[in-house]
């Protein structure tokens, strides 16, 4: 096992059943131009912590772990997208409709690939999802069962939306989960503080937090 200090205390993992989850670190949602900017959002916090995401990336690759990306992302005829999601909010273009990199959220659109700094490397899982928690119509669940995956390690956006959502799916399957705080964003600074502060309380209700240093220093 591997112990790393963390809130709400040391998160311990064994290596050979730990994946790295890295979330949405799409252009739709960090670049000038996709979603996250029809939205009225600030892009540049979440574009700021790709360095931090990449390094990470590294320390996994460099030990062969699992890696998984998830992007959400919708078939080019919207089926999996429902009615609801499209109208809500005053965004434009909607999802679907042309932007700046192509039809926002859809698969295969330019705006939906991961960013170039953070590519998905051959054998890296990557995971397109219909809906913000990253196991609901995806059969990811099944396949990590299928491997032996106990410990999930989180990264990417935003912390309160897709990464938390994500994480509390996770945790009620059983995997232990943590998030790096400096892996991960939000375009609104004090819903990530609150969101951490959510997954951490009660003695780890959702999971454990800590800095990408603490991990570095473990490993």
């Amino acid at each position: 096992m591997i112990t790393v200090q963390a809130i709400p205390y040391p998160y311990a993992f064994p290596p050979g059943k730990t994946a790295l989850v890295v979330i949405d670190m799409q252009r739709d949602f960090i670049e000038p131009g996709g979603f996250g900017a029809a939205l009225g959002n600030d892009v540049s916090r979440l574009l700021a912590i790709v360095p931090n995401v990449a390094a990470l990336l590294a320390l996994f690759r460099a030990k062969a772990w699992p890696v998984i990306h998830t992007r959400e992302a919708h078939l080019p005829d919207l089926s999996d997208c429902p009615p609801a999601k499209i109208a809500r909010g005053d965004a434009s273009p909607r999802i679907g409709e042309v932007g700046p990199m192509g039809r926002l959220l859809v698969r295969g659109e330019a705006g939906n690939q991961i960013v170039p700094a953070l590519a998905p490397l051959a054998g890296e899982r990557v995971v397109d999802k219909p809906g913000k928690g990253m196991f609901w119509a995806t059969g990811l669940h099944e396949a990590l069962q299928a491997e032996g995956i106990s410990h999930l390690i989180f990264a990417g956006v935003t912390t309160e939306v897709c990464v938390q959502t994500s994480m509390r799916e996770a945790n009620d399957r059983g995997y232990d989960c943590l998030l790096i705080t400096d892996a991960t964003e939000s375009y609104f600074a004090a819903f990530k503080e609150a969101t951490i502060a959510m997954i951490t309380a009660q003695g780890g209700i959702v999971g454990w937090a800590t800095p990408l240093a603490a991990l570095e220093a473990a490993l």
